[in-house]
């Protein structure tokens, strides 16, 4: 739900630009800078609560706010309100996401953790599935303000789904008996020092960072770039796009968390080769999604580029989880989602929206393909940050937990 919330305003684009008067890069000020400023603002606090408090209660809370945001977001009738509602949608980042990994992390031992963070990383690939299909389905039935206020008002539900059903476990209570003994109450500054002083959690951070600077630049922009340069409309994206992320999306989140348990026990250096190779080979994969002469050519390469683009989730998150305390979790999850939601999520949309803009001074009718040519590079920053990692890794290759 937290996803779905916050794809809609990337998979209603076309809708929201004719009814708000917004430009390209104004819609990636929407899902990007404004979005990641508020994230940054409020996940820092919320995490230090979660680490001493009830998890699941937090998450609840959040769930709660970030439908109610959703909701709104429907009821906006200037852009200026639009950008405020959709900014509240940062709680279901900052309140719902660390939590859940600490919960988790909690609830399996090191060796499953892996493909358990990899089966709830299938929660993006699913939320955005079923925005594009139901968002869609509903804009083009009755109203894109609809979309938004039916799909927030589910997620109401799903937050008293979380006080029912979601049960808070014990700290530590599955880790290593030496880790546990370090168990204590870590305040904010020796976690956060703790964190940025570690260059291996500094790195990935900022290798996360960079490749959510292409999917987040990406997929802020693809229905868009479907529709209005491709031929798509919202009926087939209801459909087609959806399966495509379904699959991709969500076939890279259950195959990378597998791949992660299974090599990290050969060595540590697995959670960063296994991400810088999966984003080489999604290159040519990319590159040919954009040069497709129709969307259907266009939507094949789209789904190998999105199942290529997604295995450096479940390492990273699997890794900090694993790298640091039991009572730092929380905060470290918040800590990491801040470098990667500021540089990727704050940054990658903004800058292909204004790239888009820039171009159509010149290239009216493909100012959106060449904006998405120009994140191309980045892959190359991305892949380097993971061979960094892998290095600072090397006297470290005897797997987590042994």
């Amino acid at each position: 739900m937290n996803f779905l919330s916050r794809q809609l305003p990337s998979i209603l684009a076309k809708p929201i630009q004719d009814n708000l008067h917004v430009t390209d890069g104004e819609l990636g000020l929407i899902g990007g800078l404004y979005f990641a400023l508020f994230y940054c603002c409020i996940s820092i606090p919320v995490g230090w609560l979660a680490d001493k408090t009830s998890r699941s209660r937090i998450l609840a809370a959040a769930c709660a706010v970030w439908s109610v945001a959703t909701m709104c977001c429907g009821l906006a009738a200037t852009y200026p309100l639009f950008v405020i509602a959709y900014m509240a949608v940062g709680f279901g980042e900052a309140g719902g996401v660390p939590p859940s990994y600490s919960i988790i992390t909690d609830y399996f031992p090191t060796g499953k953790r892996g493909t358990a963070l990899g089966l709830f990383n299938l929660g993006p690939g699913l939320g955005a599935t079923m925005g594009i299909a139901f968002g869609a389905a509903i804009a083009a039935a009755f109203s894109w303000r609809d979309s938004f206020i039916c799909l927030g008002a589910i997620g109401l539900f799903a937050a008293l789904g979380v006080l029912v059903l979601v049960r808070e476990p014990v700290r530590g209570g599955l880790d290593r008996l030496h880790d546990q003994s370090a168990l204590g109450k870590a305040g904010f500054r020796q976690t956060f020092f703790m964190f940025f002083s570690r260059p291996p959690l500094v790195v990935v951070a900022l290798a996360c960072g960079a490749t959510q600077f292409i999917t987040y630049g990406l997929s802020n922009f693809t229905v868009l770039f479907l529709m209005r340069e491709k031929g798509m409309v919202l009926k087939q994206i209801a459909v087609y796009y959806a399966l495509v992320v379904l699959v991709g999306m969500g076939g890279s989140m259950f195959v990378s968390g597998r791949f992660i348990d299974r090599f990290t026990r050969i060595s540590k250096q697995a959670y960063a080769i296994i991400p810088a190779t999966s984003l080489t080979l999604s290159v040519p994969f990319y590159l040919c999604f954009l040069s497709a002469p129709s969307w259907r050519i266009a939507l094949l390469f789209l789904a190998a580029t999105i199942f290529l683009n997604y295995f450096y989730l479940s390492s990273a998150v699997t890794f900090v989880q694993e790298e640091v305390r039991p009572d730092q979790r929380v905060m470290s999850g918040a800590l990491l989602l801040l470098v990667m939601n500021f540089i990727g999520l704050g940054l990658g949309p903004t800058f292909v929206g204004s790239m888009s803009d820039l171009f159509h001074r010149s290239h009216p009718h493909n100012s959106l393909q060449l904006a998405l040519y120009a994140l191309a590079p980045f892959y190359l920053v991305a892949i380097l940050l993971f061979v960094k990692l892998a290095r600072i890794l090397r006297n470290h290759s005897p797997a987590v937990g042994e």
